[in-house]
C-alpha cells in the first residue's frame, strides 16, 4: 500500500470517528456490551472495529486485569483507532479468518459490521471459535429500512435522481433486518437458541445536509458508487425538502434508529 492511499483511507477514518460515530455509533457501545456481560478482567474482541469506540467501551470496563483486541480489515481505521486508545491491541484482518487461537476471549463483540462480510456465516463461525467455553457473543445489526426513520426517504431520493446502483448501495446496511433470517444466520454458524433483542437509538447529526452528505461523498464511493458533482447538489437540495420533518429547532436532523442486537454463549 502506498503512503497516499494509507492518507486517504486515514482522513477518511477521521471523518468517519468525528461524525458518523457520534451520530449513530457512539449510542450502541454500552448495550452491546451489556448484551456480553463484558466486566473486570475479561478478554474482549471487537471484529470490524473501525476506529474503535466499541473497544475502547470494552476497555474501560475490563481494566487493567483484561484485555481487548480489535480487528478489522481497513488500514486507515487502525490508523485513527491506534491514535485514540494506544492500551489495544488492534490487528488488520478479516471476521472470515480471526488471527486469534481458539478459545482466547470471554466475550466477542461487533458493531453493525456483519451486513459487510463476505462470508456471514463463516465470520460467526469463526467468533465462536476464538471464544472460551460459557464465551459470550454480542453482534448488532441495523433493523429493516422500512422499520427506520429519514434512510428510506434518501434511498427514494437516489432511487429517483442517481438510479438503483445508488439506491442499493445505502440499502445494504439494512439487509440483515429480517429478525428470523437472522437467527437462522447463527443457528446455522452453530449458536445454539441466539436471542435477539430489538431496541431503537437516536440518529443526530448537525444538519440535514451534513447527515446526507456523509453517504454521497463518503459512502457511496466506499460502495462503488461516484456521482458527479451537479449530481450530488441536485440530491442535497432534494433532500433538504424530503427530510424537513426532522429538523429539530437548532437545525439538527434527528430521527430513530432501531437495531437488533443478537446474543449466544459458547457451551
Amino acid at each position: 500500500m502506498t503512503d497516499s492511499v494509507l492518507q486517504a483511507q486515514t482522513a477518511a477514518a477521521l471523518a468517519y470517528e468525528d461524525l458518523h460515530v457520534p451520530a449513530l455509533f457512539q449510542q450502541w457501545a454500552d448495550p452491546v456490551l451489556d448484551a456480553a456481560r463484558t466486566g473486570p478482567g475479561d478478554r474482549v474482541l471487537d471484529v470490524a472495529c473501525g476506529t474503535g469506540v466499541l473497544a475502547r467501551a470494552a476497555a474501560a470496563r475490563v481494566g487493567a486485569a483484561g484485555k481487548v483486541a480489535g480487528i478489522d480489515p481497513n488500514p486507515g481505521m487502525l490508523a485513527v483507532a491506534g491514535q485514540l486508545e494506544p492500551a489495544v491491541e488492534w490487528r488488520q484482518g478479516t471476521a472470515e479468518s480471526l488471527p486469534f487461537a481458539d478459545h482466547s476471549f470471554d466475550a466477542v463483540v461487533s458493531q453493525f459490521g456483519l451486513m459487510f462480510f463476505t462470508d456471514r456465516r463463516g465470520a460467526v463461525r469463526e467468533m465462536s471459535r476464538v471464544l472460551a467455553p460459557g464465551g459470550r457473543m454480542a453482534v448488532v445489526v441495523w433493523d429493516a429500512l422500512e422499520n427506520s426513520e429519514a434512510y428510506p426517504l434518501v434511498v427514494e431520493l437516489l432511487q429517483k435522481l442517481a438510479g438503483q446502483q445508488a439506491a442499493d448501495a445505502l440499502r445494504a446496511p439494512f439487509v440483515l433486518g429480517d429478525r428470523e433470517q437472522l437467527a437462522m444466520l447463527f443457528e446455522s454458524a452453530g449458536v445454539a437458541s441466539p436471542v435477539i433483542t430489538t431496541r431503537t437509538g437516536t440518529a443526530r447529526f448537525p444538519s440535514i445536509r451534513t447527515m446526507v452528505e456523509a453517504d454521497l461523498r463518503g459512502w457511496l464511493p466506499v460502495m462503488g458508487v461516484e456521482l458527479e458533482e451537479e449530481k450530488i447538489q441536485q440530491i442535497l437540495a432534494e433532500a433538504e425538502k424530503a427530510l424537513g420533518s426532522y429538523i429539530t429547532p437548532e437545525g439538527q436532523a434527528v430521527f430513530n434508529s432501531p437495531a437488533h442486537i443478537v446474543t449466544g454463549t459458547r457451551p
